[in-house]
């Protein structure tokens, strides 16, 4: 009786590291952002990104670039779409000239990642209520492999 629990309880405890590895590896996705925009609390400059989610959940976010200094890791929540999304893609809002990461969206699916957002992009939202505000939308293309 004993030996079965600890097959069980072994069983039990790969099938969750499993699901964890699976939930883990997800291809980046590469995109080139022309403009200076922030992530979370990190001001990052335009360059091109790797943009992933990661964790068990997929809450965080992980936005790099060859350059160290150029990274962030930030926190998300899930986000649904009406339709299964036909391109990958990153979503921000825009208020004058400031750019803040919104949305990451993964070419089908109809979930997405929200990121929270910071107290500087709350305040320029309501500075935007005067002024212009909007969103850009960057088509991101997942990276390419040698055969």
């Amino acid at each position: 009786m004993k030996t079965r629990a600890l097959v069980m309880a072994g069983l039990t405890a790969l099938a969750v590291m499993a699901s964890t590895r699976v939930a883990q590896a997800q291809d980046p996705l590469l995109v080139n952002i022309p403009f200076d925009f922030v992530a979370g609390n990190q001001a990052l400059p335009a360059g091109e990104y790797s943009v992933q989610a990661s964790g068990p959940e997929r809450t965080l976010i992980l936005i790099d670039r060859k350059d160290p200094a150029a990274s962030a890791i930030v926190n998300s929540n899930a986000v649904v779409a009406n339709e299964i999304q036909s391109q990958s893609k990153l979503v921000f809002n825009r208020y004058g000239d400031r750019y803040f990461l919104s949305q990451v969206w993964t070419a089908g699916n109809s979930r997405g990642r929200q990121l929270l957002k910071s107290g500087r992009e709350k305040e320029m939202a309501q500075v935007a209520k005067i002024e212009a505000q909007g969103q850009v939308i960057l088509v991101a293309s997942l990276p390419r492999t040698n055969p």
